[in-house]
Order: C-alpha cells, then sequence, then structure tokens
C-alpha cells in the first residue's frame, strides 16, 4: 500500500468513479470532500466495532476490510471483504443507531471517513450534493433489502422439519417488508 499523499485531485478522481458518488458532480464532490477525514488502518485494526455508535461512514480507497458479526453461540462470523470503492457504516447517517457488525482493516488499507455530525450539518445546510449522497445510500438500503427478503422467502418456501419453525417465527415479519416494495 502507498504511504504518499493523497492529492485532491486524486481524491476527487476516486470518488467520482464510486457508485455511491457517481451521481455527483465535481463541483458537488468538492463540497462534501472538505469534511472527509483520510485513516491508514494496520492489518488486524478495527474502522468500528459492532454496536458502537455509528459516528460516520467510510469509503474503502486501498486494501481491504473485512466485515464481521459476533455469534451468540459461536465465533466471530465473517460476513463480507470490501475493496476500493466499497462503502461502508452509511446506514450510521441514516438512522443514527449503533453498529451492526464490526469492520476491521485486512492487511493494510486507506479509508475515507465522512464524519456523521459533519455530514449531518450539509444537510442541515440544504447541500444538494449531501442530499443527492443520502438518495444514493437509501437506493443501495433498498437493494439490500430486497436481496434479504428474496433469500429469507427462498428459505421460508423450503419444506423440512426446520424450515417449518423458521417460517412460524419469521413469515409474518416477512410479509410484512414485502409491503413496502
Amino acid at each position: 500500500m502507498s504511504r504518499t499523499t493523497i492529492t485532491l485531485e486524486q481524491i476527487i478522481l476516486f470518488l467520482l468513479e464510486t457508485p455511491m458518488f457517481e451521481v455527483l458532480s465535481a463541483g458537488e464532490l468538492s463540497e462534501i470532500v472538505h469534511i472527509m477525514q483520510i485513516r491508514r488502518l494496520r492489518d488486524g485494526q478495527e474502522l468500528f466495532r459492532e454496536g458502537a455508535e455509528g459516528d460516520g461512514w467510510y469509503v474503502v480507497f486501498e486494501g481491504e476490510v473485512a466485515v464481521v458479526r459476533s455469534d451468540e453461540v459461536g465465533p466471530v462470523r465473517e460476513i463480507a471483504r470490501l475493496g476500493p470503492r466499497a462503502c461502508v457504516g452509511e446506514m450510521a447517517v441514516i438512522d443514527g443507531s449503533p453498529r451492526s457488525a464490526s469492520v476491521a482493516s485486512n492487511g493494510e488499507s486507506t479509508v475515507f471517513r465522512f464524519p456523521r455530525y459533519e455530514f449531518e450539518g450539509l444537510l442541515a445546510e440544504d447541500n444538494l450534493a449531501a442530499y443527492r449522497l443520502v438518495h444514493e445510500m437509501a437506493k443501495v438500503l433498498c437493494q439490500r433489502q430486497r436481496q434479504m427478503t428474496a433469500r429469507v422467502s427462498e428459505l421460508l418456501e423450503q419444506r423440512d422439519s426446520a424450515s417449518k419453525k423458521i417460517r412460524k417465527e419469521i413469515g409474518p415479519l416477512v410479509d410484512k417488508h414485502k409491503l413496502s416494495e
């Protein structure tokens, strides 16, 4: 991983090619990057911990991060690995809830951090670029919700004995969330 200085031009060009930001113009992006912080992480260093306050969201610039969840009856389980241009932690900007997973660097990595309170300040100032980013976040979250609902629905349609118990417990919840589609 490069330890050289990252220029503003490199940041803007990178973000313009990042799915969450590609809807913004270079001018709009320059309104957002002034709140951004650059964090360099060592192998295994935590970005944030499950249950902690959602105080910002991140874009992976270099390297890779692992998303893990604790399991009450078993070991921590990795649920995703994210590389350059992936966003993580954006739900904190939307609802302010505690982190639903932990994220740590897998090898050395560099991430761009967008602090929640500064981002909310842009929203309070009616910054169009910030609103456009929230709209992109909402689209990503909708996509994830649809994928989750489809997967759970597939599991509920299975006819084995374990599936019957699952169907009884979470079937009504899945049906309720299908109403929002």
